[in-house]
């Protein structure tokens, strides 16, 4: 049985920053090879994996779409030894100053995000929060050692390592998306038991921080004929409390708006009902921001539903779940699959 705590501890020690997943990667392909029939690499990196069903061929196929990719940042300069940066994703410099990371030069390099003192600054920045490009990385070396080791262009990951928190919650970086990807994990674990007429594709994609890459190009390849997107979503904290917010540790969001297939939305709701999984109706009154804007529109488009694990402070080395919601979004997605019949694709319209 898959301890998930231990399974995000050892994803959270990956970068696998957007564009760069090769490290993140390889852990997931460990641990869904006992999972899966087959694993494969699509062109632009994104991980597939295969779990075939019992259904006569040719069977029917879903996705479950769970981007592995994390914010991160870029070496953009180097100055007398001390590195200036860049943002890979969204990234709130505010949150930088103090931060222990890893320069992944011609070696793994420890070093901290620091900030000149005011006096030093412009006068337009004031007191307030310094920007990205006054900060710096300070690995410790002498200049002409940083030379040597780092190139403009390396990418530099959060180092901090996670927490475990009272009441089954855990705060690190890169929880989004790696709790999705575990949630797929728990998912695959829970179909090695259950029947299920439906070919499964998992895939861990690449890219939707900056580019939406993955979520673009693996359902052509996959010819899905529906899917399920499974991410991050926010979670009722400090300033965050209106319609957009989810209660924390409270139930899975599932995804209601334009991204989403009302039939699909209705089938999940009616199955986290049968299986008194709590959940929150999780509007998406536009885009929902996770890879159903890119694999909706694939080909003629393909019906997709989203399940979202409320997070807390987004976009910062301390993110914050609840395990137990990940373990709720693993087994209704599990539950889900293993109803899909043969002919469950007639009762998939879009009703006016």
């Amino acid at each position: 049985m898959i301890d998930l705590s231990e399974l995000l501890k050892e994803m959270l020690s990956a970068s696998g920053l957007s564009g760069f997943e090769r490290p993140i990667r390889e852990i997931i392909k460990k641990h869904w090879e006992p999972l899966t029939d087959e694993l494969s690499v699509s062109k632009i990196g994104s991980l597939h994996g295969l779990k075939r069903g019992q259904g006569a061929e040719p069977r029917h196929r879903v996705l479950i779409s769970a981007h592995m990719d994390a914010i991160g940042m870029m070496v953009a300069e180097i100055h007398e030894g001390l590195l200036r940066i860049t943002e890979i994703g969204g990234i709130d410099h505010r949150i930088l100053p103090g931060q222990p990371v890893l320069v992944h030069g011609r070696e793994a390099l420890p070093g901290v995000v620091v900030q000149p003192p005011s006096h030093l600054l412009p006068e337009s920045v004031g007191d307030g929060p310094v920007e990205m490009k006054y900060l710096f990385v300070d690995v410790g070396l002498r200049p002409e050692d940083v030379k040597e080791k780092v190139r403009v262009g390396d990418t530099v990951s959060y180092a901090q390592q996670p927490l475990d928190l009272t009441g089954e919650a855990m705060a690190g970086h890169t929880l989004d998306n790696r709790v999705s990807v575990a949630a797929t994990t728990l998912c695959l674990e829970a179909l090695q038991n259950r029947l299920h007429d439906w070919d499964v594709w998992a895939v861990a994609s690449a890219q939707e921080e900056e580019t939406l890459g993955g979520a673009l190009t693996s359902p052509f390849e996959i010819k899905p004929d529906l899917a399920i997107v499974i991410d991050v979503c926010f979670a009722e904290g400090p300033g965050s409390n209106d319609w957009s917010s989810l209660p924390f540790g409270k139930g899975v969001g599932i995804g209601y708006g334009p991204n989403i297939h009302p039939a699909l939305y209705d089938a999940f709701e009616a199955k986290a009902k049968a299986l008194e999984i709590p959940y929150n109706r999780d509007l998406m009154p536009k885009m929902s921001g996770t890879d159903a804007m890119a694999v909706q529109i694939v080909a003629e488009g393909i019906p997709c539903a989203v399940i979202g694990i409320p997070l807390r402070y987004m976009h910062t080395p301390v993110e914050t779940v609840s395990l137990k919601d990940v373990r709720r979004a693993g087994r209704l997605m599990a539950e889900f699959i293993a109803d899909l019949t043969p002919d469950t694709l007639n009762k998939i319209r879009w009703e006016e």
